[in-house]
């Protein structure tokens, strides 16, 4: 009877183990394709590009520009889920 408890636990590891794979699987999509899922948003385009300091291997990009007198700052890690902004207002390179 020890020997069908071991299996029966193990089974239900294994079965809660695939659970928990399979249901942090996002698909393929990345960030730069997903449709925005904001708040609406004002037809302005600052169509300047951006500067970019791309890190070595593992580490954070950032990217930034000038956007009406104020110095963007926004901090990315290749295709990952998350980011940082910051911003300098009325940084004096931006004049």
């Amino acid at each position: 009877m020890r020997f069908t408890r071991a299996r029966a636990a193990l089974a239900a590891l294994a079965l809660l183990a695939a659970i928990t794979l399979t249901g942090c699987n996002y698909g393929s999509d990345n960030k730069t394709s997903e449709p925005f899922k904001d708040a609406p948003r004002s037809h302005v385009n600052n169509g300047s590009p951006m500067d970019v300091v791309r890190g070595s291997d593992g580490f954070t990009n950032v990217g930034t520009k000038c956007d009406h007198g104020n110095r963007l700052y926004v901090a990315y890690h290749g295709d990952s889920a998350y980011a940082a902004i910051a911003v300098a207002p009325q940084d004096p390179t931006c004049r």
